[in-house]
């Protein structure tokens, strides 16, 4: 059997991978990012401030770099026990007395970026 004279470019694969990136930078990534932020639950502003999206090398990233309970609030907490880091006790505003350790219940988780994630997406 002949061979066909098809040849690729090796020049392809870098075009391809360069379009690919454009795309989840430019259309996939904000997409998701501003579903992203819709979503996420805005007490202070501080996390839906934080939020961002990447991409290096085809990979897109997309949360929070810099607040440290972005994934707190996305997958909720356990019941767990708080004590004082640099003090005897804990206190705060409208308390009777100041306390050793707080019972903390727990909270409940408030999805933001995985129904962001999930969202349907046409062309």
């Amino acid at each position: 059997m002949a061979r066909s004279g098809v040849r690729i470019d090796p020049s392809a694969r870098a075009h391809v991978d360069a379009a690919i990136n454009d795309w989840l930078d430019d259309v996939i990534g904000p997409a998701i990012l501003g579903d992203a932020r819709n979503y996420v639950h805005k007490r202070s502003g501080r996390l839906h401030d934080s939020l961002r999206s990447e991409v290096h090398d085809k990979v897109l990233r997309v949360g929070s770099l810099d607040c440290n309970y972005a994934t707190d609030v996305e997958l909720g907490t356990p019941p767990h026990v708080i004590t004082p880091r640099n003090k005897k006790a804990l206190s705060w505003p409208d308390a009777d007395h100041p306390v050793a350790r707080v019972n903390h219940p727990g909270t409940s988780p408030m999805p933001y970026l995985r129904p962001a994630l999930f969202q349907r997406r046409t062309p």
